[in-house]
């Protein structure tokens, strides 16, 4: 008799975004005749860069011809994107210990997040940080990497606390953890960390061999010299790191899938006999077992974003979103918001100085200016009284949101 993975019984009943988008519909059936201006989950609003087009384009007309056709490729990704990141992303910056044979091709960092608990051993201690991406929990929940759960609490997930006493940034936990999860800059919070703060992390790692998990999906939207856009620019994070990225932020690349992971050829662990585990040929095998790879005419488009054009292309679409960002976080500011974000990110997260309930907050500002945002809370405990904007719609409906804050924003 086939018996269903109980993990699924510990979960939330909804996930966040999912909870975002039924009380918005619940709100449009009431209320069909008012428009909702979307600034709560984090899809872009600019079309894909012109040379991507161009590049997919080719890539189907190549297709299409039986002497140019691709069927599977290779699992890890072609060699012709690999190289272009491992030449433009980390060697052009001076990081010339991150190669091509490290960075696997993906459909995206939400596939590589959930999946690499593959990797994890059992009975983990899993440093995750609230407020944080709720796929980090979710993801270990799901795979049984949890632990004992009382209260909603897990007996092996650690929540690394960070709040307006430590400006949202985590602080190194004093005991000892395998796994941890960092994001910078920062989903939701919007802040970014500089190398000193960064350094005390990777140490930290190199102390305790634990594996770091650092989702850097949003490096491009750094505009601050001081703060970090790879984990790999502090001494040593080769060997205790793995660093995922997307397009989709940074080229409109949500509805097209694409990313990488980076896993260094030297991240060299144990199993629990003792042995080692190298862990860039475990995701090798992993991937190969369970993915089929990007197809070709993706990774074509992704090339693009390689040439001048695409990297001048990438730099208008970050600089669009985050003029929009600043918009925000000045009207905020302007209206005795307590705010964070909206600097080297395109998240603005705020409350007030009352503090009141995120879904209550949420309610408020869809229902009296028909804004959506996200509540702080769906980030974890942490996140409670906050809620989080993006800048990712246009900037016509950026203004517009802001002249309805302007105009109607509550007591909240």
């Amino acid at each position: 008799m086939f018996i269903a993975n109980n993990n699924f019984t510990l979960l939330p009943e909804s996930y966040l975004f999912s909870e975002v988008g039924r009380r918005i519909r619940d709100f449009k059936q009431v209320n069909p005749e008012r428009d909702i201006i979307r600034m709560d989950i984090g899809d872009v609003s600019l079309p894909l860069p012109e040379v991507v087009v161009r590049a997919m384009t080719e890539a189907i007309n190549e297709m299409g011809k039986s002497e140019t056709f691709h069927g599977y490729g290779p699992e890890h990704g072609y060699s012709f994107l690999r190289d272009k990141i491992a030449a433009t992303d980390y060697a052009l910056r001076g990081l010339t210990h991150i190669s091509a044979d490290d960075i696997f091709i993906s459909d995206g960092a939400k596939s590589d997040l959930g999946n690499l608990g593959n990797l994890f051993g059992r009975n983990l201690k899993i440093a995750i940080p609230d407020p944080g991406y709720p796929v980090y929990s979710d993801a270990n929940i799901m795979d049984g990497n949890g632990g004992e759960e009382h209260n909603g609490l897990f007996s092996n997930i650690i929540k690394i606390n960070s709040d307006t006493q430590n400006n949202f940034l985590p602080i190194v936990p004093e005991g000892a953890v395998d796994v941890i999860y960092l994001c910078f800059p920062n989903n939701p919070t919007g802040v970014g960390i500089t190398r000193s703060q960064l350094t005390q992390w990777v140490e930290y790692a190199l102390q305790h061999k634990s594996l770091i998990i650092y989702d850097s999906a949003y490096e491009a939207y750094v505009r601050n010299p001081a703060t970090v856009r790879s984990i790999y620019e502090i001494d040593g994070a080769e060997k205790v790191a793995i660093e995922i990225r997307s397009f989709s932020k940074t080229a409109g690349f949500t509805g097209v899938r694409c990313g990488y992971t980076v896993v260094p050829e030297s991240l060299d662990f144990n199993f629990s006999d003792g042995s080692k585990a190298n862990l860039n040929k475990m995701w090798n095998r992993r991937q190969c077992t369970k993915f089929n790879g990007v197809g070709y005419i993706v990774q074509k488009g992704a090339e693009a974003l390689y040439t001048a054009e695409g990297q001048q292309a990438i730099k208008s679409n970050t600089d669009y979103y985050m003029n929009n960002a600043r918009m925000l976080r000045e009207a905020l500011i302007k209206k005795g918001m307590i705010v964070y974000g909206g600097e080297d990110s395109p998240y603005v997260w705020f409350r007030t100085e009352k503090g009141s309930d995120s879904w209550d907050m949420f309610d408020a500002l869809l229902h009296q200016t028909g804004i959506s945002s996200t509540p702080g809370i769906g980030f974890g405990k942490q996140g409670a009284g906050f809620l989080r904007l993006t800048g990712f719609n246009t900037t016509e409906m950026t203004r517009k949101a802001i002249s309805r804050l302007n105009e109607s924003l509550i007591d909240l």
